[in-house]
């Protein structure tokens, strides 16, 4: 299975488990909470892995670069998520924090295997 196979089905089924478990305005902040993260962890892997297949020096300075842009990206995120949707914060926070742990994980771990591998595993 391909890290961005694992990133969105282990995304998907907890975002579904707290759709049925929780009630709707507290199951869309979950969701909600999910969608940035997720989107930034598939976009981070799938140039990780390109640049790494291409030119594996330059990934550093990619991944400098990337933080640079998560940073920016998640502050304007969670500002529209919280006063432009007006997302209950609590849900929301957990949620988005959850998620952004949780993805990065399984990024690092399949980080290491690609490094390990020399970049000849199958991705994206």
């Amino acid at each position: 299975m391909t890290p961005v196979t694992w990133m969105i089905g282990a995304s998907a089924v907890s975002g579904l488990v707290a759709v049925a478990l929780f009630e709707r305005t507290t199951g869309m902040a979950v969701l909600f909470g999910m969608l940035g993260p997720l989107s930034i962890a598939i976009a981070t892997w799938i140039l990780v892995e390109r640049t790494y297949r291409h030119s594996p020096e330059r990934v550093t300075s990619l991944m400098v670069a990337g933080f640079a842009g998560k940073m920016l990206f998640f502050g304007a995120y969670v500002v529209l998520m919280l006063r432009g949707l007006l997302l209950p914060p609590i849900p929301f926070i957990a949620s988005f924090t959850g998620y952004f742990i949780a993805l990065h994980v399984i990024e690092a771990m399949h980080l290491k295997g690609l490094f390990a591998a020399g970049g000849r595993t199958s991705q994206s």
